[in-house]
């Protein structure tokens, strides 16, 4: 029984232990375990340079008068595509990302061909094209208020091939300085059928891209444009991820610069400015950058008391234009000539004896007698139509030229002469014959409507101006506004000399393509000075003919100069060793070569 009962134990242990292992494989098991989830890559902040600026400017069109500013020649430097581009030297050098090459290939009719880069594309995927070329000379022949217009008005056709990757343009005359032509294209594929192309598509950015950054937004509230690497761009790219243009006041600017915020600082030359850097610790580094404008007074010279070169003469003899220098901009240069900027290389004054190179009371007594004005009892001159009154026009946007227009009005009123002083949009300003009278004020226009692409405010930032002198009524104008009699405006210089004086001085001519092709702002033209103005134009550099026509001018006067801007780089040494911030070419300016900057470390 012992034996037996032992036996039957073990047996009921190993049948307890198999349906325990059988129970056991019937449990359900837990699930597994998902992975442990990566660690998240640490946010890197993007690589910037801010740079600090006066203001934004009117618009970013660099053809158009009313739109220069140094920030349009920063954004159209890095931006736009050039097919000749200025070196260190001001030499026009071929840019190989956007032509491979550029030659005369004809000289009867005189003809350049252009072999674009096949890879070169605007950022919507666009090819940058024959269209782009046909687009920009239409539209530099049939617009008012454009700079450098002369060379474009050569062309009588632009010719496609290779599927518009190559460009045959035609000329009617030789034209020897015709790497001019062609630089910051535009977009032809989205503006040429964009409502107000011209100049409203193009008032608060540029819709896309054709160089090594795009505009990604512009801010007008905030007074901050910012440029982001284009990522479509077929050459070397961007070191850069931001570039950021902001509107900075001195004081805010020189804090920046001390703790790091702000890189470079670019705000036009002022003693002011310059005492409020000089206290930034560690020093920094403050360079001259003449812009390439020249401040003037554009005297109307087609219609109204201006018309005779007597009355443009002696207001001439009225203007204290070192005064007025002194008084809005003591360190920009002295302009006393029609063609070359101060800061240009064989500048020199041109004002021969007699000119209104200062005032001259006694010069004013004789050529407005001659021109049939009187003295009234109270010291004003008075005329058949009554007293010699002028309207004198400063862009709202330009708050610089505001203050040229007051003090000037100031010292013709001291010479007898009524004034009343306008401010219109610069837009306005230099692309109608007549304008709204707006009197200057303390609130800017309206910002116009941005283009597809950026970002804009409704409200610009507001620029003070001083009080009108005289609220003398203004002269009608056409379409109900008034015509302006002074214009302060800017001239573009920089470039070919005989590109410049026939653009800002000679008469259009009709052609098959633009049977009434747009004058000056100013309305001059001086017929008997056009032969000059076409040999400088298409022939060979004359520095003769050239010293000829500036003797001329100084005797019709279709303008005072007064000033080239300056413009001060103020960079620190972190921000120095990152840029290498120079004034660089006067066409381009400091911001030349900011797709090889870096951030600064630090």
């Amino acid at each position: 029984m012992t034996w037996i009962g032992s036996t039957a134990r073990a047996a009921l242990a190993v049948l307890l232990v198999t349906v325990l292992a059988a129970l056991a494989g019937c449990t359900a098991q837990p699930p597994p375990q998902p992975a442990p989830a990566p660690e998240p890559a640490p946010r890197t902040e993007p690589t910037q340079i801010v740079v600090g600026v006066d203001a934004l400017g009117a618009g970013f069109n660099p053809h158009l008068l009313a739109h220069q500013s140094p920030v349009t020649t920063a954004v159209a430097t890095l931006v736009l595509p050039s097919v000749f581009r200025p070196d260190a030297t001001g030499a026009l050098r071929l840019d190989r990302t956007i032509a491979t090459s550029a030659e005369v290939v004809s000289t009867s009719p005189f003809t350049v061909s252009y072999e674009l880069n096949v890879t070169a594309s605007w950022s919507s995927n666009a090819p940058i094209a024959a269209e782009d070329f046909v687009y920009l000379v239409e539209q530099m022949r049939s617009q008012p208020g454009v700079a450098d217009a002369a060379g474009y008005r050569l062309i009588t056709d632009v010719r496609s091939r290779a599927g518009g990757k190559a460009v045959d343009v035609v000329f009617s005359e030789p034209y020897p300085q015709w790497r001019e032509l062609f630089s910051d294209l535009l977009p032809a594929s989205i503006l040429k059928d964009a409502p107000g192309s011209w100049i409203g598509a193009l008032a608060n950015g540029l819709p896309v891209s054709g160089g090594p950054f795009r505009v990604a937004s512009v801010d007008r509230a905030r007074g901050e444009v910012v440029l982001a690497r284009n990522d479509l761009y077929w050459d070397t790219p961007a070191t850069l991820d931001q570039l950021q243009l902001r509107r900075l006041d001195p004081n805010t600017l020189a804090e920046g610069l001390r703790v790091g915020d702000v890189h470079v600082g670019l705000p036009t030359a002022a003693p002011t400015v310059r005492q409020t850097v000089a206290g930034i610790v560690p020093a920094a580094r403050t360079q001259n950058a003449p812009q390439p404008t020249v401040t003037e007074l554009g005297l109307r010279g087609d219609a109204g008391p201006l018309a005779d070169p007597r009355v443009r003469q002696a207001i001439g003899a009225m203007v204290d234009r070192e005064a007025v220098r002194v008084a809005v901009a003591p360190d920009a240069l002295p302009a006393d000539s029609f063609g070359l900027a101060p800061s240009q290389d064989g500048y020199a004054p041109s004002a021969p004896p007699g000119a209104p190179a200062r005032p001259d009371p006694a010069a004013v007594e004789r050529l407005l007698t001659a021109a049939g004005y009187t003295r009234s009892p109270d010291g004003g001159w008075v005329g058949d139509g009554g007293p010699l009154r002028l309207v004198i026009g400063a862009a709202a946007e330009r708050p610089d030229d505001l203050r040229v227009a007051e003090l000037v009005a100031s010292q013709l009123e001291a010479a007898g002469v009524r004034t009343s002083v306008v401010a219109p949009p610069a837009a306005e300003l230099f692309g109608q014959s007549s304008v709204t009278p707006t009197p200057p004020s303390t609130t800017a226009p309206p910002t116009p409507t941005a283009p597809v692409g950026t970002a804009a405010s409704s409200t610009p930032s507001p620029t003070a101006s001083p009080t009108p002198t005289s609220t003398a009524t203004a002269v009608p104008g056409p379409g109900g506004g008034v015509r302006v009699d002074v214009l302060v405006q800017p001239r573009t210089v920089g470039g070919d000399l005989g590109t410049e004086l026939a653009s800002d001085f000679g008469c259009p001519q009709p052609t098959a393509a633009v049977a009434d092709p747009p004058r000056v702002p100013t309305g001059f033209c001086f017929p008997a000075l056009q032969p000059l103005l076409d040999s400088l134009l298409t022939g060979p550099a004359n520095p003769q003919l050239a010293a000829t026509v500036e003797r001329v001018l100084w005797a019709q006067v279709p303008a005072l100069p007064l000033f080239q801007p300056v413009t001060l780089v103020v960079s620190t040494p972190d921000s120095d060793a990152a840029t290498g911030i120079a004034p660089g070419p006067l066409r381009t300016g400091p911001v030349t070569g900011a797709q090889r900057w870096t951030a600064p470390v630090g």
